[in-house]
């Protein structure tokens, strides 16, 4: 070739080179352009006539090349390979940005106007077929094939299935180059240059017992197999996924692809076309041309092949023989080019439901062509996406890629081809009787379905129902029958105004014929309740209860739905809904509004259970309990209780309905808290349970544990005042119990008795329920003779400190009579003081050496002074632990004489009246005294 110019496209894509080259079958030079990519990949070839071509220039968009041969200049229009497909009403194209390495691939619903946007790095081609898509890219090095074997080659490539909004469904890693992809509505074939790819893919739906069998079988044979272009496949023997094969030369190779759902068509470079059948791969037949084909296309019954070739020359090629329509009746053979050729073509598509119906763009027209007859072009610049129905749509790509962001539904554009608007046409003009003949003539389903439309209207039933007969439009058929089966002619009117979504046209026709029953139906099926209301509440006497109920709730349902609670709660309070009213009132929280309608509810009613519960999530534990009695669940009650720990209740529940298993279930529960070593949630535990004894005991294990630590003498009285508020809680219990058991038969000394006998025979702990305080009163007192005797009361000390004799059981007597030989030494009550060295000395836990201390210290001490007391101590003169003691003030220490002395009603401690009076508190277990 002789080049004459060599220019970039705007955005370096494409390279055209403008020149010269001698034609192979005449001696005189063409001017041709060619376009490559920039990897010197050949694109097209463009013809140029005149005799010298000197140059050639971009426009500033990219769509369109200046051509200057001789004293002319040519334009020529660019018809770039756009990546874009088109599924279910959803147009999926792809751009680049210059912020980002990925590709943008845009899902645009063209019905509802919504966009989805994907990113997708490396991608190679779009390709779509009914709902769904296929991405075809280069993989990332980083994400290996899963069960790819150690020396397997790496995969390169990836193809994902993608619905119509582009969510991924499912994906192929596959290690040929996929330059080629098409796809039917059950397989994807992808090509390399010397071999091709197939998957069978299935997505999620609900299978068939038959189908359920296939997908069984087909796991077994294997969806994917790889097939080299030089191979015969039989269709019979087992391919298996051999991705080696793939990479052995080819002297002619693959130049495009197409399918349907029982053909594979391949081309070669050399012209030669190879036909294979689907599902099972078996080469058929092969074709040679005398020209490399570009773009190859099957229509829908796969008897016919449409070929653009590589300059843009569309041709055709029957792969099944049938008659050439003239008187003649010749057949023309399988593999018969038909005498048809266009020139500058660069799309086509097939009609989805007729075989000899295309729309092809040639230039900047569309033709549409009925067996190979053309109708008037429409000028347009669109890529065709779906011929249907015979409504052709179309998209204009290169307005959208102006501004990918917002596509505008403008862009997309609808014909009608000839038949259907001359159809048109002769109803509106001519009439139902010429239109039918014509229809007749060239039969259509979309066409009866406008004949059986235009006949509704007059109310020409019988051609309506002939027509639907036509287009196999059962509900058509129906709905002429119910017409036929009426006598008025408005209710006619009325119907058939209904069926064309004429709603407020049929409504007012049926309430001037004074049927207010059939309008209120009508907006039942259009489920516009509001209209229904208002038509029920509008008429004159009383209307259907049942219905206006009805309609009461589904509007309650509208706002539900939509979470606007408010008002849904008042159309369920007139719909008398209570479920959905119960569900109102636990999301908007009123559960004022729940308990009263749990109150007003019947007993055993079904929705109580579920009220319960919904109590129960929010921890209203009363609501719950009454929730459940009222529809006699007591086990559910208190499992409710237990559930929120309320164990006095579910406790009291389980005696009164007389169950069993309370018990264990407390007990599992302790036991489970005391094994993490949670004693104080134990105590808790029982406490709330109203098991005060179980509680007291661990209570006092507490308070004994903490006393042999030795450390905090106030807070182990704290802990021996709870153990014994705990046993005092458990006298009251008792007493109670006997008190409602005899409900006024029986005196109340009689009941108190009884009270104490049961007592008595429930408990083996008597030691710690008759003596409950002495822990208590034993840290007491240590406390109070200690604080006497750093204020300096040395004498109350003492008495004090002689009270503490009596609980060396609770505190070491080492202790004890080391603080009362202190105390008394300090008094000069050596006496005192010379029986408690005494005792010290005698105590077995001592060791020699603390012993011979003991010794050294008393014979200091009694050396300088003689071992007599000053002043006879009234308590010294008391035996230890005798009988008939009179009680000691909890104040002082000091022995109470007086008759008259005041008593703490918790503790039953005493203490002088004038003493006492100074405080708030009882000085013992703290409880007010007022």
């Amino acid at each position: 070739m002789l080049v004459a110019s060599i220019q970039w496209n705007q955005c370096g894509s494409v390279l055209a080179v403008a020149g010269s080259q001698k034609a192979v079958t005449m001696d005189k030079d063409v001017n041709v352009v060619q376009f490559y990519t920039p990897f010197g990949e050949h694109l097209r070839t463009l013809k140029v006539p005149g005799k010298q071509m000197t140059a050639v220039s971009w426009e500033g968009g990219g769509l369109r090349i200046g051509l200057a041969v001789d004293s002319f200049i040519y334009f020529a229009n660019i018809r770039p390979d756009y990546k874009w497909g088109y599924c279910s009403n959803t147009v999926v194209y792809a751009y680049t940005r210059p912020d980002r390495l990925e590709y943008c691939v845009v899902f645009w619903d063209t019905k509802n106007n919504e966009k989805f946007v994907k990113y997708v790095r490396s991608l190679l081609s779009i390709t779509t077929c009914g709902d769904f898509c296929i991405l075809a890219t280069k993989a990332d090095d980083s994400h290996p094939q899963e069960d790819a074997e150690p020396d397997a080659v790496a995969v390169t490539y990836v193809l994902v299935l993608c619905n119509s909004i582009g969510t991924p469904l499912d994906s192929k890693y596959i290690d040929i180059d996929p330059l080629f992809v098409t796809m039917t509505r059950t397989h994807v074939i992808a090509a390399s240059k010397e071999a091709f790819y197939t998957w069978q893919y299935r997505v999620a739906k609900k299978l068939t017992a038959l189908e359920i069998n296939q997908v069984a079988k087909t796991r077994r044979e294997g969806r994917e197999r790889v097939y080299h272009i030089d191979d015969t496949p039989s269709g019979v023997g087992e391919s298996t996924l051999d991705f080696g094969k793939a990479f052995t030369g080819t002297r002619d190779p693959i130049c495009c692809i197409t399918a349907t759902d029982k053909t594979l068509i391949v081309g070669r470079e050399s012209g030669s076309i190879q036909r294979y059948s689907l599902p099972n791969i078996g080469l058929v037949q092969k074709y040679s041309l005398n020209y490399r084909a570009y773009q190859l296309s099957l229509n829908c019954s796969s008897s016919r092949l449409a070929i653009i070739d590589i300059t843009g020359v569309l041709t055709f090629f029957d792969l099944e023989p049938r008659s050439t329509g003239d008187s003649s009746g010749e057949q023309t053979g399988p593999g018969d080019p038909l005498k048809f050729e266009r020139k500058d073509v660069w799309d086509m598509k097939w009609a989805n439901d007729n075989p000899d119906l295309f729309a092809m763009m040639e230039k900047t027209r569309m033709y549409v062509f009925r067996n190979l007859d053309p109708e008037e072009p429409i000028q347009t610049s669109g890529y065709i996406c779906n011929f249907e129905d015979l409504e052709i749509k179309s998209v204009l790509l290169d307005e959208i890629l102006k501004d990918p962001d917002r596509p505008n539904k403008d862009y997309l554009i609808t014909f009608e081809i000839r038949s259907l608007r001359d159809s048109r046409a002769l109803i509106e003009k001519v009439g139902i009787d010429d239109a039918s003949l014509f229809i007749e003539d060239n039969p259509h389903p979309r066409l009866w379905r406008l004949l059986a439309e235009a006949a509704l209207q007059k109310l020409d039933l019988k051609t309506a129902e002939q027509a639907f007969v036509r287009c196999k439009d059962y509900q058509g058929i129906e709905l002429v029958k119910r017409l036929g089966s009426l006598h008025s002619e408005a209710m006619k009117q009325a119907e058939v105004a209904a069926y064309f979504s004429r709603f407020e046209e049929a409504e007012r026709m049926y309430l001037d014929m004074d049927r207010r029953d059939l309008a209120i139906s009508l907006r039942i099926k259009l489920g516009d309740w509001f209209r229904v209301l208002q038509l029920l509440k509008s008429g004159s006497g009383d209307c259907d209860d049942a219905l206006l109920e009805q309609a009461y709730n589904a509007i309650g349902d509208y706002f539900a739905d939509r979470q606007k609670w408010v008002n849904a709660v008042q159309y369920y309070l007139q719909g008398r809904n209570q479920e959905r009213l119960a569900e109102c009132y636990y999301m908007l929280e009123d559960y004022e509004g729940l308990e009263r309608l749990a109150s007003s509810l019947p007993e055993n009613h079904k929705l109580l259970p579920d009220i319960g519960q919904m109590f129960v999530t929010v921890g209203m534990c009363d609501q719950t309990v009454n929730a459940y009695l009222k529809c006699n669940q007591p086990k559910a009650a208190v499992d409710a209780c237990v559930h929120l720990n309320q164990w006095n209740k579910a406790v009291e529940l389980a005696k009164n309905h007389n169950m069993k298993e309370i018990g264990s279930l407390l007990a599992k529960y302790a036991s489970h808290l005391l094994e993490k070593n949670k004693i104080l949630e134990a105590v808790e535990l029982y406490r709330k349970a109203h098991h005060f004894l179980d509680a007291a005991k661990l209570m006092f294990k507490i308070a004994d544990e903490e006393a042999g630590k030795r450390t905090k003498p106030l807070r182990v009285k704290k802990l021996y005042v709870l153990a014994a508020l705990l046993v005092e809680s458990y006298h009251d219990q008792v007493k109670s119990s006997q008190q409602s058991k005899a409900k006024g038969k029986k005196s109340e000394a009689t009941s108190a008795l009884d009270g104490l006998l049961e007592e008595d025979s429930a408990t083996s702990h008597s030691r710690m329920v008759d003596s409950a305080w002495r822990g208590a009163e034993a840290y007491h007192f240590f406390l109070l003779a200690q604080r006497q005797l750093y204020e300096g009361y040395v004498d109350p000390a003492m008495r004090t400190a002689l009270h503490l004799r009596d609980y060396d059981d609770i505190i070491p007597a080492v202790e004890i009579y080391s603080l009362l030989a202190i105390c008394s030494s300090a008094n000069r009550a050596f006496g005192t003081c010379s029986r408690a060295f005494i005792k010290l000395e005698s105590l077995e836990s001592l060791s020699p050496e603390q012993r011979q201390h003991y010794e050294d210290l008393a014979l200091e001490i009694f050396t300088k002074h003689s071992p007599k007391d000053n002043r006879k101590s009234e308590l010294d003169s008391a035996p230890e632990g005798g009988e008939g003691k009179l009680p000691t003030c909890i104040v002082t220490g000091r022995t109470i004489s007086e008759y008259q002395f005041w008593m703490c009603n918790v503790c039953k401690h005493c203490a002088m009246e004038q003493e006492i009076s100074n405080h708030r508190y009882c000085p013992l277990c703290h409880s007010s005294l007022t």
